[in-house]
């Protein structure tokens, strides 16, 4: 198996898969196990993650989203208005393993009603949820509560909750349980049993509980299979895109080595034959991307650049999905439990968490920071406040499916947010995103050949009221935990609303130990619009990007068939999270990897492979 190097290669193969992320690890893992006669290549754009403790270790995931990170690659949107202004970035996984190999190790699973939505309302025949589950449990060893009953027991990736129970996560499960009485906070509780919600309980983990290090694709899906010659790992590759017969079945590939990593390469188009199926896996922003330079889309994106196109699909890159995210920092005391040194790339916090990480696969290297969260409907008089921005949305989505959450929110034992605009010190966050934006808005190339050119994006984010509401709410619930907890010492100016000095609301911006705060804080007008302003400025992504190839009906936008088929050619499969109809109510790693785990099955089923 190769490394970011131009090895030697075939000129044919059977299966190409175009991208070298989570789902596409899960296919050619699966398939060259069940198989390994079969040829199968996998092109990735960045570099390769093989033993590397930035990836291995839990607590090492803010690294690759540091300023001239070479994991991941940063896609930035036009500015927006709803933004104040800004642009959003968006950082997506760029090595193999994609977003398994850079995530924050988030366990975090969709409730029943995402799949089935995408059955019953987007015609997807076996992608609901009684179809989906046992491939969630195929994918999976549970580990943090062994035997429940909606998890696995042997497969490859371990969930625990970590090599830490942190005193952040235990202070805020205690101020859930005195603040928010309308919702159950217990250890023992599963919130990702696909139906709970309204209980804050134990956050899960991607993490194996005795080894302390990542549940990542490459390591338990690929490299175990480096044996077999017939598997092919490309690094630092840019697929151009899909070539054709004059059938308009699909026949290989293009590519150009990413000079990004690759620097003497030659900068030649190379071609290789796939004899049975190419499979388009490079994400949300990229396999729209392969698609459009290979002539499939909207006529107008396509003249624009100057592509002549092949089959005219309009849904290529539209109906960009995503949840909107803050994290709103408080100081914490000296005590606290944080992962702020390993985060901020503190040599002596590095050393001393990793001589513990690598004696017994403990303490703060194996964790996220999160310990305790909830995935939350507001209560009635929740409802009320959220006001009739969101009304409409919760009588026509959320109020007939009672498993939906609106939220989650969680507490993360870390500053994050830029350290250089803050005291130093040691920090929590509380963390919050919206699980089913209203928001769509679309991702297209620029370029009819260069992969690496910035994009056409635009989020959506923040244009309908009913995505801000809630996020309005939510920086006042956890505002009232935070500054329950006995670790609290103050709120930084820097990284809040800018709350007038005479107001109630005002921040607390030191005090020196524990303080008791009982009376919930007054917000004025003046407040309201404060917290506004600040979402808008500082709401970001929660890479949680997804739908910008649809599996939905081609009269509705569909750009993939419930067989992953793209409509209108042959031979052509897009297998990743851009094929999500419907966004999903959790971190999306888990959806991936189901979507990894079906796309496996649906070729197998084709190719006649049996054993997958």
């Amino acid at each position: 198996m190769s490394t970011v190097e131009t090895k030697p290669y075939r000129d044919e193969y059977d299966i190409i898969l175009a991208g070298g992320g989570t789902a596409a690890g899960v296919i050619a893992g699966r398939l060259a196990a069940a198989d390994p006669s079969l040829r199968i290549l996998m092109l990735e754009a960045g570099p390769p993650t093989r033993d590397m403790l930035t990836h291995t270790q839990p607590a090492r995931f803010l690294h690759h989203l540091m300023p001239g990170s070479t994991t991941v690659r940063f896609h930035a949107s036009a500015p927006s208005d709803a933004l104040g202004g800004r642009s959003l970035v968006v950082p997506c996984g760029q090595c193999v393993g994609g977003g398994s190999s850079v995530n924050f190790t988030m366990y975090t699973r969709a409730v029943r009603s995402d799949y089935d939505d995408w059955e019953t309302e987007f015609g997807n025949a076996g992608w609901g949820s009684a179809d989906l589950l046992p491939l969630l449990r195929k994918t999976e060893t549970y580990q943090a509560q062994p035997g429940a009953p909606t998890h696995g027991t042997a497969g490859p990736l371990k969930v625990s909750y970590g090599g830490l129970y942190t005193n952040v996560g235990k202070e805020f499960l205690e101020a859930a349980r005195k603040f928010d009485t309308g919702r159950e906070a217990r250890e023992s509780a599963d919130p990702n049993d696909l139906k709970t919600v309204n209980v804050y309980g134990r956050w899960q983990k991607w993490i194996d509980a005795e080894k302390g290090t990542r549940s990542d694709v490459p390591h338990h899906f690929v490299y175990p299979n480096e044996h077999n010659e017939n598997l092919t790992v490309l690094t630092a590759v840019h697929v151009q895109r899909v070539t054709f017969d004059e059938h308009n079945r699909a026949t290989g590939v293009e590519f150009v080595w990413n000079p990004r990593f690759l620097p003497d390469a030659d900068r030649q188009v190379h071609k290789v034959t796939a004899t049975r199926l190419v499979v388009a896996s490079a994400g949300t922003f990229g396999s729209p991307g392969i698609l459009e330079r290979s002539g499939i889309g909207r006529k107008d994106v396509l003249e624009r650049v100057g592509i002549a196109q092949r089959v005219d699909l309009p849904g290529v890159g539209e109906g960009y999905q995503d949840h909107n995210v803050l994290f709103v920092p408080y100081m914490a005391a000296p005590e606290a439990e944080t992962i702020d040194g390993i985060a901020q790339n503190d040599t002596d916090a590095i050393s001393a968490a990793s001589g513990e990480w690598f004696k017994n696969g403990k303490g703060l290297m194996a964790h996220n920071s999160i310990d305790i969260g909830v995935k939350m409907r507001p209560l009635p008089a929740e409802l009320e406040a959220f006001g009739e921005p969101f009304r409409k949305r919760w009588e026509q989505y959320y109020a007939p499916k009672p498993d939906k959450p609106v939220m989650w929110m969680g507490a993360l034992a870390m500053l994050v947010g830029d350290p250089s605009a803050v005291p130093q010190g040691k920090y929590y966050s509380m963390g919050y995103y919206t699980e089913h934006p209203v928001a769509r808005g679309h991702v297209h190339v620029t370029d009819a050949n260069d992969v690496a050119a910035p994009l056409d994006f635009d989020s959506g984010y923040l244009k309908d009221d009913a995505d801000l509401v809630p996020l309005l709410w939510a920086y006042k619930h956890t505002r009232e935990m935070a500054r329950r907890m006995p670790l609290f010492r103050g709120e930084p100016a820097a990284l809040h609303p800018r709350f007038a000095a005479d107001s109630a609301a005002r921040l607390i911006e030191r005090v020196e130990g524990p303080v008791v705060i009982e009376e919930r804080i007054e917000y004025g007008d003046e407040d309201e619009k404060a917290i506004e302003a600040y979402t808008r400025e500082r709401v970001t992504t929660a890479w949680h990007a997804l739908g910008t190839c649809a599996m939905k009906p081609r009269e509705q936008g569909g750009v993939v068939d419930s067989k992953l088929n793209v409509y209108g050619v042959s031979g052509l499969k897009v297998i990743d999270m851009s094929i999500c109809p419907g966004n999903v109510a959790a971190n999306t790693y888990s959806t991936a990897l189901v979507v990894g785990e079906k796309g496996a099955l649906i070729i197998a089923e084709e190719l006649g492979v049996s054993g997958v």
